[in-house]
């Protein structure tokens, strides 16, 4: 035991000695996760970033008007009016994601269209594909412009009204059509008589107040049926609490770089069998594995001090709090710095020299760092690929300081982190400790 305390005692020395590398150890994760964390939100603060857009407005029928008016007053879009060619070498660049174009004739074309009775016109939409997300956002305000407003016009405007005095003098001209479609004839009258009914009233609230009518009379037309309540699910207070960005990105910036810190304690322990004094350690008066368990030991109680030190600074200075069980958080940390550690003496085990060990190991690194979330939430992921990395531990130890900090959740939903945490741990020990021995046999 004596030896073993020695042992560890001598790898926090070195480590703790080497203030640059400590500071840079601490700092990095640190430094991206305060940027990753601004930039996906933040501490809810923050306000939402508008999404530009460019219009092209070629049109200048009343109903293109009143869409073209609709769109730059959306609090969700920044308009920006633009040429066709202007427009659209925007986008290629990526200056802008989307461009509408309202093209000539538009808002007649789809007066006559609104109850099937002529060819829908087209709205030429010009997008980046890198931003195919924002595309279905922008069509989906787009479409309820166009429909308000075409709707409203039909029905209460003066081109609605014209048009209903043609389809009627249409129906009129040709009486074989009204005896095929008199359904339709009755509901252009009485649509007729609505449109009349509209137009007076519209007249006398702009005789009453010219300079007030636009804002106190809400606009008619077709509208959505419905608002929508939103509120995120976050721990806490549901009306005072926000969700707090910074404590995903610091989840996968601390699970990222703990990873690489075990990536130079398994170097070490080559460059040590290089220069020889990994045997000269053998032939003290200490056994292989007392020697292996104090430098896993070591390694586990470093990432699991360099954790703490990370949350904490997130506590501090970016709001990040353990909302949830604070015994499952020590857990949870607890047992990914063991499984650290095993993955430090796993790189030592299997690796034949430094350099080649440390191009394969961070590889491997990173590829578990982008499937366990840490880049990128995982729910972006196709679902195979959600369902294939839940056999990756930097999934779980992710998922689970997300659990732990802005969702608030309880010891239970630690409890399954923290298992698969020891599973790859003894994994990763068994395998290291086979290939150890095998190596020191062949000797």
């Amino acid at each position: 035991m004596t030896a073993l305390i020695a042992l560890i005692r001598k790898d926090l020395i070195l480590f703790f000695s080497d203030r640059r590398a400590m500071l840079l150890t601490l700092m990095m994760p640190i430094i991206l996760g305060g940027f990753f964390g601004f930039v996906t939100g933040g501490s809810g603060d923050k306000e939402t970033s508008k999404i530009p857009v460019a219009l092209v407005l070629q049109d200048q029928h009343q109903i293109s008007q009143k869409i073209a008016d609709g769109l730059k007053s959306e609090s969700s879009l920044e308009i920006s009016e633009l040429a066709l060619e202007q427009a659209q070498e925007q986008v290629r660049k990526g200056k802008l994601n989307v461009a509408v174009v309202i093209p000539a004739g538009f808002g007649e074309a789809a007066g006559a269209a609104l109850f099937g009775g002529g060819t829908k016109p087209e709205l030429p939409i010009y997008y980046d594909p890198s931003q195919s997300a924002v595309l279905a956002m922008v069509k989906g305000i787009l479409t309820q412009y166009v429909m308000q407003n075409v709707s409203a016009e039909m029905f209460g405007g003066k081109a609605g009204l014209e048009m209903v005095d043609k389809s009627i003098r249409d129906f009129d001209a040709h009486p074989e059509r009204v005896a095929a479609q008199p359904e339709l004839k009755d509901f252009l009258g009485s649509l007729k008589k609505f449109q009349n009914a509209s137009l007076e009233k519209s007249s006398a609230a702009a005789a009453a107040s010219a300079s007030s009518a636009k804002e106190r009379t809400p606009q008619g037309g077709l509208s959505v049926p419905f608002v929508t309540r939103d509120q995120a699910m976050v721990a806490g207070d549901p009306v005072t609490a926000h969700y707090n960005g910074y404590a995903h990105s610091f989840a996968g910036m601390t699970v990222q770089f703990i990873l690489f810190m075990a990536i130079d304690a398994g170097i070490s322990i080559l460059l040590a069998r290089r220069l020889g004094l990994w045997n000269r350690l053998l032939a003290a008066p200490v056994g292989l594995n007392t020697l292996l368990i104090a430098r896993a030991l070591s390694c586990a109680l470093i990432a699991f001090v360099l954790t703490g030190v990370i949350f904490a600074v997130a506590a501090v200075i970016f709001k990040v709090k353990i909302a949830g069980s604070f015994v499952g958080f020590i857990g949870l940390a607890l047992s990914f710095s063991l499984m650290t550690a095993s993955f430090g003496l796993l790189i030592a085990a299997f690796g034949k020299t430094p350099e080649a060990a440390r191009g394969i190991s961070v590889f491997a690194t990173l590829i578990m760092v982008m499937l366990g979330g840490a880049w990128m939430p995982s729910f972006l992921f196709p679902q195979w690929l959600q369902n294939l990395t839940l056999i990756i531990p930097t999934r779980w130890a992710v998922d689970g300081f997300d659990a732990m900090t802005w969702r608030g959740l309880g010891l239970d939903a630690a409890l399954p982190a923290i298992g698969v945490q020891l599973a790859f741990c003894l994994l990763f020990v068994s395998l290291a400790l086979w290939r150890f021995r095998k190596q020191q046999n062949n000797i």
